[in-house]
């Protein structure tokens, strides 16, 4: 991943946690390039993305402030950009709960192969999850990962945070991710746990996501009930 992206999705958490808030400025340019150990020009292009998110305003004379909106903003974002899993997305208030719907070790066929780069001998792990955020669904995970590249997922690592799991416990380095965004009418599985009407669009995000030695370790499709996401994109030329 470029490096103005980690930065950007550190600059992010600080926000989300409130190290940097509506009332204080954001520290200069200079003094965020020094923290970073970066350029200015790449510490601008960060700046960039999180100015096209909506999350932080530049005021003429006075630096660089959160946004008044960054807050709401962040309880429903995706962004094209970070591939940090949901629960880092979550606003310190609200609360993520994960329900097991279904864990297998199987083999992968032939689609799962090829996404994750595996012979058909080799292991996966199948979960569906359902996410609620402060007691509402919001989105339905269809997940696969090797057992061979991250080994020991259990019932308690998926109670929690999967990504917080890899980084933390198996201290692996999380690279870029794949994604394929389309919309999609309810099936019957997003009906019964995601309690949308036959009516309603579902948000779908495929995606795979890679080590930073290019290694792909997850091939997933999410389900995202229509009114609890939204995607963003930075576009730079």
């Amino acid at each position: 991943m470029a490096k103005y992206n980690d930065i950007a999705n550190e600059l992010r958490k600080r926000i989300r946690t409130g190290v940097y808030s509506t009332e204080q400025g954001l520290p200069s340019q200079k003094e965020l390039a020094k923290q970073f150990n970066t350029s200015r020009v790449t510490l601008q292009k960060a700046l960039d993305v999180l100015t096209s998110e909506g999350l932080i305003l530049g005021k003429r004379g006075l630096g660089t402030y959160v946004s008044p909106d960054a807050n709401r903003i962040m309880q429903t974002e995706t962004s094209i950009d970070q591939y940090t899993g949901t629960t880092d997305g979550l606003d310190p208030h609200q609360i993520l709960k994960n329900r097991l719907i279904h864990f297998k070790i199987q083999y992968p066929d032939d689609h799962v192969c090829e996404a994750l780069q595996l012979d058909e001998n080799d292991l996966v792990y199948y979960i569906i999850r359902l996410r609620s955020i402060d007691q509402s669904p919001a989105s339905l995970e269809y997940t696969y990962m090797p057992v061979k590249v991250i080994p020991g997922i259990n019932e308690t690592v998926l109670d929690h945070s999967i990504y917080a799991y890899i980084k933390q416990t198996l201290n692996l380095k999380i690279g870029a991710a794949f994604r394929e965004i389309s919309a999609d009418q309810p099936d019957d599985y997003d009906q019964k746990y995601l309690a949308c009407a036959v009516t309603d669009p579902i948000l779908q995000v495929k995606q795979t996501v890679y080590l930073d030695d290019q290694q792909p370790f997850e091939y997933s499709r999410t389900r995202h009930r229509f009114d609890k996401n939204k995607i963003t994109a930075y576009i730079n030329q």
